[in-house]
């Protein structure tokens, strides 16, 4: 029997809720509240928590760093600051072209799309004054909420009270060849786009799309900045999300999933921006810490096992297989959305559909996300089991089918 889920007024920002469930412990793919009731976690910290939760390996790993070194600024390094820039240059080997020259370390998402474009913005300088500067994005893009990082992200839900932000940034629409062929004009410095826009509706880059980027970007000399915060580090099934749409940029910024839910961010960049880069151009206090970065090895050393790789290629079928019986059993249901493990659903019936869907698979004991007005965002761990990902399907179908059954 389950008990009432618990849920706290908290001491945060209004910026969250008011109430929010509060977690206690996670194994796995599973995690408890603090009555007790179990979760099948299909949202991953929102895409952060690869390995899942509870990882004996992982937490051993932190410890034995902390006890050495937890921090020495960005005036020294530490072995595993330095053999994780290097792992991750390797991650970007075929993708890049001519490979990534350089690595920096943040700590968020959107710091590392904040080093994306000011390295953009510094490049075009040096190359052509002041005569480009701006910034091309895509419509329903979401590429962070610091200033810079929200002047690229063109939803006003996230802007207009926090307006004027900082000038030189566009928008074209998503997926439109003909836009991007006709409207990217001399004055462009770098174009950043999202091989999956994430918190825009899942919907993913064609292949056409990126082929026509980067013959625009080499034509006119523009940076192209693959947002990779969500889709980076196998959440689409490969290293890199742009490997699942044939993108190659010049610059990718990583995140989430990095430090396996420590703060960790990279950009990395190609050696034509990195030599142009001075002392103090830009830096960071904590990016690359030694206790993070250790986190980060493990992460890749546990992504990159051909055991592991095997494994997920058929949770990503599994997946894929459950997720098309559910849109087909239902109704309420549209479109399937996203690659890999980063899938959604279309939920037709609209927005106050998609919060009592969300509402009633928590209440059942499977916790999902949304993306945009009326997506269901399945992003489970990468771990996550077969009895895992049946179970956390089968209570999202039922809240499906509860909510269908009392409208």
């Amino acid at each position: 029997m389950r008990k009432p889920a618990l849920t706290i007024d908290n001491p945060f920002t209004n910026s969250y809720e008011r109430q929010l469930l509060q977690l206690s412990r996670g194994r796995g793919a599973k995690l408890w509240d603090a009555n007790g009731n179990r979760y099948i976690d299909l949202g991953a910290g929102i895409s952060v928590n690869a390995l899942g939760y509870g990882g004996r390996r992982f937490s051993r790993i932190i410890a034995r760093q902390a006890r050495r070194l937890v921090h020495v600024s960005n005036l020294y390094t530490t072995a595993p600051a330095v053999e994780l820039g290097s792992r991750l240059m390797g991650f970007a080997m075929g993708v890049i072209p001519g490979g990534a020259a350089a690595v920096h370390f943040g700590n968020s998402g959107a710091e590392a799309n904040e080093a994306a474009i000011k390295f953009a913005r510094l490049y075009s300088k040096a190359r052509y004054n002041h005569t480009r500067t701006t910034i091309v994005a895509f419509q329903n893009a979401f590429h962070g909420r610091t200033l810079g990082a929200l002047s690229a992200t063109p939803n006003q839900k996230y802007r207009h009270k926090f307006e004027p932000l900082v000038p030189g940034f566009t928008f074209l629409p998503f997926n439109d060849v003909k836009a991007i062929e006709t409207q990217i004009g001399d004055d462009v410095a770098a174009i950043i786009v999202e091989p999956i826009q994430g918190e825009g509706g899942l919907e993913v880059l064609s292949h056409e799309t990126a082929e026509v980027l980067r013959r625009v970007c080499d034509t006119k000399d523009i940076l192209l900045i693959a947002d990779e915060i969500q889709t980076g580090l196998y959440r689409t099934g490969q290293r890199l999300g742009s490997q699942s749409v044939g993108l190659h940029p010049d610059i990718v910024t990583l995140s989430k999933p990095l430090a396996g839910g420590l703060p960790l961010s990279a950009t990395l960049i190609p050696g034509h921006v990195n030599e142009l880069i001075e002392p103090g151009d830009h830096g960071t206090t904590f990016g690359g810490g030694p206790v993070t970065s250790a986190a980060g090895l493990f992460v890749i050393e546990r992504l990159s096992g051909d055991r592991f790789h095997t494994n997920l290629q058929h949770r990503i079928q599994q997946l894929d297989e459950g997720l098309r019986g559910l849109a087909e059993s239902s109704a309420l249901l549209g479109r399937l959305r996203g690659e890999g493990m980063l899938r959604g659903i279309e939920v037709t019936a609209g927005a106050e559909k998609i919060s009592a869907i969300l509402q009633t698979a928590r209440q059942l004991g499977v916790l999902v996300l949304r993306s945009g007005k009326n997506i269901l965002r399945i992003a489970p761990p990468l771990v996550i089991r077969k009895r895992e990902l049946a179970r956390g399907l089968e209570l999202l179908g039922a809240a499906i089918s509860e909510v269908e059954k009392g409208r």
